[in-house]
């Protein structure tokens, strides 16, 4: 039920990251970005997600945040 709780608010914070880059906020995108990649620091921790797909998640949006700032 722990894991299921973590998962679901990273889901979350994920979801809300994808909201704000595809209504073109940076502003919200930028914190909304920090704030998930500490949720998701915190779930590879407790062992809820793997490191790779934690790291391979974070490039992602990483990648999708920089992509707003260039065009």
């Amino acid at each position: 039920m722990q894991n299921k709780s973590v998962r679901s608010e990273v889901r979350t914070s994920i979801r809300k990251f994808r909201e704000a880059v595809s209504a073109n906020n940076k502003s919200d995108a930028e914190k909304v970005f920090l704030a998930t990649q500490k949720l998701i620091d915190g779930a590879v921790t407790k062992g809820v997600y793997h490191k790779n797909t934690a790291s391979r998640t974070k490039s992602r949006m990483a990648h999708a945040l920089s992509k707003m700032g260039a065009s």
